[in-house]
């Protein structure tokens, strides 16, 4: 543990509620001791745990990331809760990987509710780990600003990560090696190759027909106005680009590059076909 003068890491674990908690209070009542800034949230389920949630806490500066549940085949709320979790911190390990972060600083452990000791001993040796790797960006070389950068950047992908690695992430598989599920290539080109749809001023006809299809309400629209796309809501799942009617086309999909910036809004008044000589 640290002593006075020695880095203290801020660590947090998001545990579930039928083992992996009620390992963590066994510990506690037996007095077995694990560092005190380990701050703990208990959850239903391993398997809730999300993506979002683990960049969110290394946004925040976290140091160190523990995710714990119920052992495999053990999962007392959701049958395959603890698969869930599997694929998705290992698909966390490699974005973080992807974006300068050491994935030693997020563990995944299982831990029965009769297991206090085991849940101390897994906590008192993941805080030795943080401790020598340092604060978070320290080890990996990056500046405050930069890291948080790299991180809102992939965040704003997840939805996007998790439409196109839906599959894997729902796999339940006793057999499969889950640590070699996902490979640095696969994550880098799934970055590279991530879609942005931009909506054409002057083929867009305010017919709404994408506004009301999109999932995310990531359409701004008004009757007799050009529709724009909110790309901080676009969750980049093409649903607008396939719903925009056929002869129309004003939806164009870009990849691997931004799409270009919206129309102001004094200017998206919709010109309708044949009322141009009108309007002039």
């Amino acid at each position: 543990m640290s002593s006075e003068g020695q880095f203290k890491p801020k660590m947090l674990g998001i545990i579930c509620n039928w083992c992996c908690y009620g390992g963590a209070d066994l510990c506690g009542v037996s007095r077995f001791q694990y560092p005190t800034y380990i701050r703990l949230i208990r959850v239903m389920c391993s398997g809730r745990v999300d993506l979002k949630h683990i960049l969110l806490a290394f946004a925040n500066g976290v140091d160190g990331m523990f995710v714990g549940g119920c052992h495999i085949n053990d999962c007392h709320y959701n049958p395959e809760g603890n698969y869930d979790a599997m694929s998705m911190v290992n698909l966390c390990r490699k974005l973080l990987e992807h974006i300068g972060i050491n994935p030693k600083r997020l563990r995944l452990e299982w831990v029965s509710a009769g297991e206090g000791i085991r849940f101390a001993n897994i906590m008192n040796e993941f805080a030795r780990e943080i401790e020598e790797l340092g604060p978070l960006g320290k080890s990996e070389g990056l500046e405050t600003a930069e890291l948080n950068a790299r991180i809102e950047r992939i965040a704003k992908l997840v939805p996007y990560i998790k439409l196109e690695k839906m599959k894997k992430l729902a796999l339940h598989d006793i057999n499969e090696d889950y640590t070699k599920l996902y490979t640095s290539e696969e994550i880098e080109s799934l970055i590279r190759e991530a879609p942005s749809y931009w909506i054409d001023p002057d083929r867009c006809q305010a017919c709404m027909t994408c506004a009301r299809r999109c999932p995310a309400d990531a359409i701004i629209s008004a009757k007799s106005q050009v529709h724009v796309i909110d790309q901080d809501k676009c969750i980049k799942c093409g649903t607008c680009f396939e719903a925009c009617p056929p002869k129309f086309r004003a939806i164009t999909k870009f990849i691997g590059e931004p799409a270009p910036p919206p129309l102001p809004e004094d200017k998206r008044t919709v010109v309708r076909k044949g009322k141009e000589k009108e309007v002039a």
